[in-house]
């Protein structure tokens, strides 16, 4: 194209031949014409960068871009940097988007001159791919129902605000968040501004990088629009990097990130923006790593852990249980260190 770009799709890519197509087709099928994908090959040695040159060579809009395996928050990092569009969406590999995608966000974006506008992914299509999954049935071409419906952007319901921290929760239950509710750190599930992510890394080496990348990105008190459109279809990847580690190594990523994010909030955040990340992103996260010291099955990785846990607790992590439960995991805390 001639003109610059104004999205970029940020698509980080490892071996992912076997859905890779269905991805990038649903780029193609963007009612929205001016975007740019970043897709960053990330060390891939099957033929996904056979694939993606293939796409490169039919449609300039496609910038691939070769590095040596790195991880999903390298690769994402590398792409926002190659990024030039005004707004940065990211679509991972395995994934792939409703065709008015950037249409809808793009022009939400700009009617309210939002930093961030949030929506949904398909719950009913995950929740029924995960379904023949666990069948064994073959899903890498099964299409949602609603892939061909046309919303009219006159009728769609948002919410416009300037605290969308207090909208966000880790929880599958958001009892004391505002409506509408943006569930989960998915960074795949939002149009930014450049701008506004361009000096916010990922931290590389981990995994669940998106939660401290995303509540860092709310600390920054973004414009928000938030809407429900499930313009995002989630694929179940049993073999993805958060389904196949092990037990220790999530242990070590979710500590890194509370170790990166705990004291931004802590020093910067106003007291009801901390209470807010407290009980509704760091306690969540801190029940998992407990959770996942029962999968440890050796003694070395028990004695790692526990090191883990102790560093955390000494920076204050676990000072503030805001309910029953929370206390309760508090002291299972000290009896794990001990």
């Amino acid at each position: 194209m001639s003109e610059a770009a104004l999205v970029s799709i940020v698509v980080p890519v490892y071996n992912a031949e076997k859905y890779l197509h269905r991805c990038l087709d649903s780029l193609l099928n963007q009612s929205f014409k001016n975007w740019e994908a970043v897709c960053v090959n990330d060390g891939s040695t099957d033929s996904s960068e056979e694939i993606l040159s293939k796409y490169a060579s039919l449609d300039s809009r496609f910038k691939i871009i070769n590095k040596e395996n790195g991880g999903a928050s390298d690769a994402r990092n590398v792409g926002i940097k190659y990024a030039k569009g005004n707004y940065v969406l990211f679509l991972d590999s395995d994934d792939f988007i409703h065709p008015q995608t950037l249409d809808m966000t793009f022009d939400l974006a700009e009617k309210q001159n939002a930093d961030i506008v949030m929506f949904d992914f398909d719950a009913k299509f995950h929740a029924a791919t995960l379904k023949k999954m666990k069948r064994g049935i073959n899903v890498m071409k099964l299409l949602p129902e609603n892939r061909n419906k046309i919303y009219k952007k006159n009728r769609v319901s948002y919410r416009v605000t300037n605290e969308p921290l207090f909208h966000c929760t880790e929880k599958n239950r958001g009892l004391f968040v505002k409506r509408p509710i943006h569930r989960h750190c998915f960074p795949v599930l939002a149009l930014y501004k450049r701008d506004l992510i361009k000096d916010i890394p990922f931290i590389s080496g981990i995994i669940i990088e998106d939660f401290p990348w995303w509540c860092d990105v709310l600390l920054h008190k973004p414009k928000a629009v938030i809407t429900k459109l499930p313009l995002y279809f989630y694929m179940p990847n049993p073999t993805s990097a958060l389904n196949s580690t092990r037990a220790l190594h999530m242990i070590e990523s979710i500590a890194k990130g509370i170790e990166y994010i705990f004291p931004k909030y802590k020093n910067t955040a106003t007291k009801k923006e901390f209470e807010h990340f407290n009980k509704e992103f760091l306690w969540p996260f801190l029940i998992v790593i407990m959770r996942k010291t029962k999968d440890l099955d050796n003694r070395f990785d028990v004695q790692v852990a526990k090191r883990v846990v102790a560093n955390l607790y000494k920076q204050g992590v676990c000072d503030k249980p805001h309910s029953l439960r929370t206390r309760r995991y508090r002291r299972r805390i000290k009896k794990f260190i001990k």
